[in-house]
């Protein structure tokens, strides 16, 4: 039975059915019922909701526009239980691994782990093991920008005889993303490039400096082997990678 509903109420707002507003006139008497994933019932008549957020006659929708949305809310629907899923199971993880850690630090008076707390954990047969690598998040300060002043002059004075290969370095090292991050791997390549140069060393110095520790990310990860001999693989959790 499908219960009519109020479209200013509590539930109506944690149903997930966005409130209704358009051309159509609200009254005390207005029923809205809930039919299907995206379909609402008002006075008797369904419609959906458009993007502004307009009621749009069913009858009006085409099909090939309500497939599209049938589809998209199916797979959204594993998604969001699949993502639920793997918070519990990282959760539990990271609840069973630090009881173990507590166990093993009692029974041995040491705290489980180097200093920056890596640690691996194996099963007896040396088949499955689980990887946990702590991580520092690094930012730059505003040394970096008199980096790359003192590399442009490099750059500027080499000219033609300055290897391309290092100019492509550079530009993607500073080329910023959409949220104004620089390239960071392409920052550590610069680092590693081998140059006399004293404005460059003054440069890479620059670099080194302007780095700050700004928090560390905890990474978890778990790997499987058919035998002793055979090399690990990655049990990978990663729709990319799956």
């Amino acid at each position: 039975m499908i219960a009519a509903i109020n479209p200013t109420t509590e539930a109506h707002q944690q149903g997930g059915v966005p409130p209704l507003q358009s051309s159509f006139e609200r009254s005390s008497n207005m029923e809205v019922a809930i039919l299907e994933a995206g379909i609402v019932l008002v006075n008797g008549k369904e419609y959906m909701q458009d993007a502004k957020g307009a009621l749009v006659p069913l009858a009006l929708i085409k099909p090939q526009d309500k497939l599209q949305d049938e589809v998209v809310r199916k797979i959204m629907g594993h998604a969001i239980d699949l993502n639920a899923q793997l918070s519990r199971f990282l959760g539990y993880s990271n609840v069973d691994l630090g009881d173990l850690d507590a166990l093993l630090a009692q029974e041995y008076g040491a705290k489980i782990g180097g200093v920056k707390g890596n640690r691996t954990y194996q099963t007896i047969d040396g088949l499955m093991k689980v990887q946990v690598q702590v991580a520092d998040q690094i930012d730059f300060g505003p040394e970096l920008h008199i980096a790359k002043s003192l590399i442009d002059e490099c750059l500027n004075e080499w000219s033609a005889e300055a290897r391309p290969e290092i100019q492509s370095i550079v530009t993607r090292a500073f080329n910023t993303d959409k949220e104004g991050r620089i390239n960071r791997s392409e920052i550590f390549m610069l680092l590693r490039q081998e140059i006399a140069d004293e404005r460059w060393k003054r440069a890479m110095d620059a670099i080194r400096d302007s780095m700050r520790v700004t928090g560390t990310k905890q990474y978890m990860r778990f790997y499987r082997r058919d035998s002793i001999t055979d090399g690990w693989r990655p049990v990978t959790i990663d729709l990319a990678k799956a």
